[in-house]
């Protein structure tokens, strides 16, 4: 099939009358989006309070345990005895 041929073929498909839609496809189609936008919303909702919940642990965590003090060196054996 050369070019000539498919622009043909293509042409014929394009002229045809489109098939005939169900009515209720309109009404499913938008039951289906109003479902996926409310999943997607929930599971926003979930991951912003898995973020906070997380921010608040690391808080917590970071307030008792002091990760940005040093901690005591352990190489050198205490001096006694001056």
């Amino acid at each position: 099939m050369n070019r000539a041929e498919r622009e043909a073929a293509v042409r014929r498909i394009m002229e045809r009358t489109p098939p005939p839609v169900p009515v209720d496809v309109h009404a499913e189609a938008v039951h289906r989006g109003e479902r996926l936008l409310r999943r997607r919303r929930v599971a926003r909702r979930v991951l912003w309070l898995l973020a906070c919940a997380a921010a608040v642990a690391f808080t917590v965590w970071a307030s008792r345990a002091h990760p940005w003090v040093e901690p005591p060196s352990q190489t050198t054996p205490p001096v006694t005895g001056w």
